[in-house]
């Protein structure tokens, strides 16, 4: 009799690991950890002598550009703005407009690095914008995982010309950073929507 529960048992247990063996695997979908967002709050950036002035989150940090791809900033006005809890900046370089840079050449140059992220991107959309502070450009919103998710260029077509570009110290993972993208969007389009232009110092 015990021989037989014993067999019994054995037969069960047999039974259920062939069956649990043939039954469809489900994977769970890819999770991410929840981001706590801070409160919108701006501050000024006018800082003397700069040619531009526009507001930035509190929770940002403003650090002179001391470096462009090993070479040095060609002006004093090239900045990063900083957002240590996204571990991400907004490069911003400057140019005046003139016989070195015509607007032209600069919007060409825009238009061609964004586009150096096309090999990795899933598409890039461009929306135009104009502002009542004399401000008009181009935002290249990027999607997939190339390097930077969006790039941007503000001008007054004459004399000042702002190229921005948003990057993260990691490896792009669309999925990963995308709530953090639609986060800081926001914040890019209010950086732009109070830039104004000042006369640089001599």
């Amino acid at each position: 009799m015990k021989l037989e529960k014993t067999c019994c048992c054995i037969l069960l247990l047999l039974v259920t690991i062939i069956s649990a063996c043939n039954s469809p695997v489900n994977p769970k979908p890819r999770g991410y950890f929840r981001i706590k967002f801070p409160d919108r709050e701006y501050q000024t950036f006018d800082k003397p002598g700069y040619p531009y002035t526009f507001e930035y989150p509190v929770y940002a940090t403003i650090e002179r550009d001391t470096a462009f791809f090993g070479g040095k900033p060609e002006n004093p006005w090239w900045i990063n703005v900083v957002f240590p809890q996204f571990d991400g900046k907004i490069y911003l370089s400057y140019k005046k407009i003139g016989n070195k840079y015509t607007i032209q050449k600069l919007v060409n140059d825009a238009y061609k690095m964004t586009y150096e992220n096309a090999l990795r991107a899933d598409g890039i959309v461009t929306e135009m914008f104009q502002t009542p502070n004399n401000v008009g450009g181009l935002m290249y919103k990027v999607s997939g995982d190339a390097a930077t998710s969006r790039q941007f260029f503000a001008t007054d077509s004459v004399k000042n010309f702002l190229r921005g570009a948003l990057y993260f110290h990691h490896t792009p993972n669309a999925d990963s950073i995308a709530p953090v993208v639609d986060f800081l969007s926001k914040d890019i389009w209010h950086m732009l929507e109070t830039l104004k232009w000042k006369k640089p110092a001599k």
